[in-house]
């Protein structure tokens, strides 16, 4: 690449000028341009190369590149409609072919293919690099490939989300790497959008990198290393048992990175079993590090147990993973040619796994673009897709890739979740619990190992311990709560069902023929089925359908959808593991496993109980499956304050991704062992994460409560009468009361193709100080959520975005927008704000979410701007609203004359009462507490459909 291109395209955009603009537009020649139905096929002088324009709307343009040949390429998966509009025209200036809508300009580059994109006046919205394209052929198993890479240009002010759900705490991916490999806790969606309000969907099924191409390397290669006495060569590694050391000696690298790697450990500590740093190891690197390269290298530290890593003597990370679960904690050095930084890294390694990786900084120009790298593809193949803001953004990924179905309206309520419950009687006491203490609840989920210990994928329950599935499913039914159950792609080869799915060729067949044993009693052998095969995926549903779907479950939980055949082994072998798939080799569809197996689930469903809506949570995501009726949550993160944080970016991100519904286990799946059985101080520290975690996930899409080590029941987490029992509950019946408002939401996701979860760079683009703000969001269009990850906070820092007055929902307090105050943030109560203008429906306590449906509404009016809102409702279980069954009451609010109105009925009005008390609540500096138990000056009105105007 030019060093001096990136300079000078930057410029041409920011001047606003077109290329060619000065020539008149002539047709375009025969020579250069082939017109399709829906778009042109342009032909690059001097090269084979070809580059194909498609419009899918007049936003939205597919662009699709070939070294050579044609676009004979494989169907995709993630979108359902990749053109079909024929509203366009076709112009060729000099060196350029230019394909108009009535919104947008595609220009296409005569000399080497290159694509700009315009607004209809010609302003520059988005523009691929000259020479920004790149093919290198691959071979993979005997099939042809490229790898591919396509670069754009950036100005320095554009900020970058979406790419599915991350765990470094990053909400701005401007300058950031960001790769796109599934795993436990991390989401690969090929969806970026722009803070210029486009957005780029590449369909590419492989491992992707956004931003640097390169892979990370071990530190050794490309840095200098010198031991703890300054020798070159590597650092000093110092392994102690109890305190005592029993061996040092210098070390390359750092690298116990996988199963394959463990066998480097110092065979004098490994234990009779293979074990590797078990109890009482510790393991300390200290030493130097040096580059001849000039700038801001990159470390990805991967690590499982404790660790702490010191740059320079500078404490740079603290914190803790469970050992079969280890992640990558991101850190940068900026280096001199020849200057040394010293580090050290504690280890506690508690059997886990740890590797220090890195990178040598890319040019400062080429680090801050748009780039996007997948290993595996036949051509450069992206959606270009244009709106007004990101609503309209996301909007076109779902015109492209699918509706966002609607999900069962009590799966907003409260879910009830642990690893896992053990017996049909320890499931049901839970429920009966619940309902006795009057805490709402509208879920309950039976995690794995119901079946008996050697028939992983059977899908039976394992009679000695739940003797009567179907009366115990009847029974949570009559508790007015719904049943949620684990099914994972994993099969054990003794089973029925992976003998039925093995004799079509369904099963994946390495991790068995290599012999690798589960974890699971004395281990099993063990592989997962091959969702590529749509006969597989059938055959799939109906064993599901037979032996659980018939008993009355309500909901799936699609667990290990990545898929994780077999934990911490290298991506190299999880690309073999998952394959051959019917499709081709593994590595050529390794993030879209979870589309294809949720395809299965969904599809099945729906033909199966035609009128149930489909429910399934799932741990993993892929562009698209949104149009499955799936959710994700954000794997087995750990109960650290640390992960707490990190999970307010990946929540944001995943849905400026283009899906809307997600989820975290609350108070963190895996737990340190000074929460299994806490002194007193431990348990204070337990019980307050795990309200933060609460207060957090009542403000998440799905509100769910999951996790290993100990009970996570709320009278589990504290015992009821304490003052953090008070506030766990106080939390679970606020999410019912605004019921009203969070179902709205999740109906928008369909009817107006909704975000419920919002960055906030959705709602407030203009105010340039949220594009980097990872610890804020908007749920729905009025409320800003501010949660606590620190231990023992009593208030927190807040930015209050310019644009907007915002009111502390907790106290009244008005405020000016463009202003960080320090919000009080007392245990019992997370800062939260609602915006001026706002109107929040409000309902009554309910232990469920359909048991008062004619209850009074309560609607809380935000004064100090004009207002909207417009409330659903429908029958919550079925598939009328594809019919326009349903109710929506528009809602407007005038500041000035202070008058609400209550607009006409839209929709048939089923699933909603024919009359509905409302009663209006005005909040205001006269009378500012929402939650005021004294409703003197409510006004109480009937509704019946008809417009209603209601005076100040």
């Amino acid at each position: 690449m030019s060093p001096n291109r990136l300079p000078i395209l930057v410029a041409l955009l920011a001047s606003g000028l077109c290329l060619g603009a000065a020539h008149a537009a002539v047709p375009p020649t025969a020579a250069h341009v082939t017109r399709l139905p829906d778009g042109i096929v342009v032909s690059v002088d001097g090269s084979q190369q070809k580059v194909r324009l498609r419009v899918v709307s007049n936003h939205i343009i597919h662009v699709t590149a070939v070294p050579q040949g044609g676009f004979d390429l494989p169907p995709s998966l993630m979108a359902l409609k990749t053109g079909g509009d024929s509203h366009f025209s076709v112009h060729e200036h000099d060196g350029t072919v230019e394909l108009d809508t009535s919104a947008i300009e595609a220009k296409v580059s005569l000399r080497d293919g290159a694509v700009s994109f315009f607004d209809h006046d010609g302003k520059p919205i988005l523009a691929e690099q000259p020479d920004g394209r790149n093919f290198t052929p691959v071979t993979v198993q005997g099939k042809s490939f490229y790898a591919i890479r396509q670069q754009f240009a950036s100005p320095a002010d554009e900020a970058f989300y979406g790419l599915g759900q991350h765990q470094q705490g990053t909400v701005n991916y401007k300058g950031k790497d960001v790769e796109l490999a599934q795993h436990n806790m991390d989401i690969a969606i090929p969806f970026v959008v722009s803070s210029r309000n486009y957005g780029v969907l590449w369909d590419n099924n492989s491992i992707t990198r956004f931003g640097d191409p390169r892979p990370y390397q071990m530190i050794d290669h490309g840095l200098k290393l010198f031991d703890a006495n300054g020798k070159p060569g590597g650092l000093t590694a110092s392994y102690y048992v109890d305190g005592k050391l029993k061996l040092r000696r210098d070390e390359s690298s750092i690298d116990y990175e996988y199963l394959k790697d463990l066998k480097r450990w110092p065979a004098a500590l490994t234990g009779a079993k293979g074990v590797t740093g078990g109890p009482g190891q510790t393991v300390e690197w200290k030493g130097s590090l040096a580059s001849d390269v000039a700038g801001v290298h990159k470390f990805r530290l991967y690590a499982s147990g404790y660790f702490k890593l010191y740059i320079d003597h500078k404490l740079v990370l603290d914190d803790w993973r469970q050992n079969w679960n280890p992640w990558y904690r991101d850190f940068t050095v900026a280096m001199e040619p020849g200057e040394k930084h010293t580090i050290r890294i504690e280890w506690t390694p508690q059997s886990g796994y740890i590797a220090l990786d890195h990178l040598d900084p890319l040019p400062a120009a080429e680090q801050n673009e748009l780039s996007l790298f997948s290993e595996l593809g036949h051509a450069v193949d992206y959606y270009f897709i244009d709106g007004n803001d990101l609503d309209d953004v996301i909007a076109g990924y779902r015109d492209v890739t699918g509706k966002a179905v609607m999900l069962p309206r009590w799966a907003y309520g409260f879910w009830q979740s642990r690893d896992h419950y053990e017996t049909q009687q320890q499931l049901l006491a839970t429920v009966a619990r619940y309902r006795k203490l009057g805490l709402p609840l509208d879920n309950i989920v039976q995690d794995w190992r119901y079946w008996k210990d050697d028939a992983w994928g059977s899908h039976q329950f394992d009679k000695s311990r739940y003797p009567d599935p179907k009366a115990m499913i009847a029974q949570v039914h009559a508790e007015h709560a719904h049943f949620m159950i684990s099914v994972w792609p994993k099969f054990y080869p003794t089973t029925k069902n992976a003998k039925e799915l093995e004799a079509g060729g369904h099963i994946y067949q390495r991790n068995i023929k290599e012999g690798v044993k589960d974890w699971v009693g004395p281990g099993y052998l063990s592989s997962f089925y091959d969702p590529y095969s749509a006969e597989a995926r059938k055959i799939y549903w109906r064993q599901i359908r037979e032996n659980l779907g018939d008993l009355g479950v309500d909901a799936w939980w699609l667990d290990a959808t990545e898929p994780d055949i077999n934990s911490n082994t290298s991506i190299a072998e999880r690309k073999l593991l998952m394959g051959p798939t019917a499709l081709g080799p593994g590595a050529a569809f390794f993030n879209s496993y979870p589309l294809m197996t949720t395809t299965a689930v969904y599809q099945g469903s729906r033909k199966s109980y035609p009128d149930k809506r489909v429910f399934i949570l799932t741990r993993s995501a892929f562009a698209g499956q949104q149009r499955n009726a799936a959710a994700s949550w954000s794997g087995d993160v750990v109960a650290r304050w640390s992960n707490l944080r990190d999970q307010i970016a990946a929540g944001i991100n995943f849905s400026l991704s283009g899906i809307p519904n997600w989820t975290t286990d609350i108070g963190g799946y895996a737990i340190e062992d000074r929460y299994m059985k806490p002194d007193a101080k431990n348990l204070a520290e337990w019980r307050e994460l795990n309200l933060r975690w609460f207060q957090f996930g009542a403000f998440s899409p799905i509100f769910r409560s999951h996790g290993q080590g100990v009970p996570r029941e709320i009278y589990n987490i504290a015992p009821p009468g304490s003052p953090v029992y008070n506030a766990l509950a106080w939390y679970d019946r606020f999410r019912y009361r605004l019921m009203p408002y969070i179902y709205t939401l999740a109906a928008n996701t369909w009817w107006h193709d909704g975000t419920i979860m919002r960055g906030l760079v959705m709602d407030f683009p203009h105010d340039a100080k949220v594009r980097d703000i990872n610890d804020e969001y908007m749920f729905g269009p009025a409320f800003l959520v501010a949660p606590v990850t620190r231990y023992q906070a009593r208030s927190r820092a807040v930015y209050l975005p310019a644009g907007s007055d915002w009111y502390d929902f907790n106290t009244g307090k008005h405020y000016t927008g463009g202003q960080t105050i320090q919000a009080p943030a007392p245990l019992a109560r997370m800062p939260l704000f609602v915006r001026a203008g706002a109107i929040v429906p409000t309902g009554v306590a309910e232990q469920y979410t359909d048991a008062k449906p004619d209850a009074p509404i309560t609607l809380l009016v935000y004064a100090g701007a004009n207002g909207h809102f417009s409330l659903y409702e429908d029958a919550g279980t079925t598939y009328g609203y594809e019919h326009d069954h349903y109710s929506r009451i528009p809602m407007s609010y005038d500041d000035a004359s202070g008058v609400l109105t209550l607009g006409k009925r839209e929709g048939d009005g089923q699933g909603a009462p024919a009359k509905r008390e409302f009663i209006i609540r005005r909040i205001d500096g006269t009378h500012p507490d929402a939650d005021a138990l004294n409703g003197s000056h409510d006004q109480h009105v009937e509704y019946d459909g008809n417009e209603l105007k209601v005076q100040r």
